[in-house]
């Protein structure tokens, strides 16, 4: 068995002449919680699309539990164990937050299996007094909040979460910070993220994309330190 739960070899996505992936090679182990980053461009979305199933690479593989997901459909991905987020919620603008969750555990078919895990996710994300809310009645930060409950309501091994903190309050951004850590207890977690002070809050390490490659990956406080991602990601302005 294979010490990594997601183990992606030579990845490239090329469009045209433009090679937006240059032959990545990433490792992930189980139980840990791994903030992308880079520049506009840099490769990090197209990865994360590659991951999600949204994208094709044009080379390589992506195993996952030492299964190729490369290439696979969203639905065969969701159902290999890996849960997904992206940055634009996907929800019922007219149902109820509960009954959003609902929906998204479809697998589970005894109705108080179902209503418990309701019950118990609601909790987890802090998010219990929005229980009988309507969807198209909340603010942005809420909505991300529901998402994220559908995503791990259905205890996906893998959780990819795409900029998450986006649109996000100050105190809601702390809030998301904590659940994820939280989250993370108990799930692998793949955050991209432009937010330098969230992803100060939630990393332990960072993998850093430029130019279609890996640049740098290391723990969250040499990354901040390092002069070569602040030429190239935050410029000459530090961080601290």
């Amino acid at each position: 068995m294979t010490d990594y739960l997601l183990k992606a070899e030579g990845v490239a996505m090329h469009f045209g002449g433009v090679k937006a992936l240059d032959g990545i090679d990433f490792r992930l182990r189980k139980g840990e919680l791994r903030c992308l980053i880079g520049p506009n461009g840099a490769g990090k979305t197209t990865f994360f699309r590659c991951l999600t199933g949204t994208q094709k690479p044009t080379y390589g593989t992506i195993e996952f539990r030492g299964r190729n997901i490369a290439g696979k459909e969203r639905h065969e991905i969701a159902r290999a164990g890996i849960g997904i987020k992206t940055q634009v919620p996907s929800l019922f603008d007219g149902l109820t937050v509960e009954e959003n969750i609902w929906l998204s555990l479809r697998s589970i078919r005894d109705r108080r299996q179902r209503t418990s895990k309701i019950a118990e996710v609601l909790e987890r994300v802090g998010i219990t007094d929005l229980r009988n809310g309507t969807l198209g009645r909340m603010a942005h930060g809420q909505r991300q909040l529901v998402e994220l409950a559908m995503v791990v309501a259905s205890d996906p091994e893998l959780i990819l979460l795409d900029e998450p903190a986006a649109g996000m309050t100050s105190a809601e951004v702390e809030r998301l910070g904590a659940i994820i850590r939280e989250v993370n207890r108990s799930h692998t977690v793949v955050v991209v993220e432009h937010d330098m002070q969230f992803i100060r809050m939630i990393a332990d390490q960072i993998t850093v994309f430029h130019q279609g490659k890996i640049l740098v990956e290391d723990q969250v406080e040499n990354i901040l330190r390092n002069q070569t991602v602040r030429d190239v990601y935050l410029g000459k302005k530090h961080v601290a």
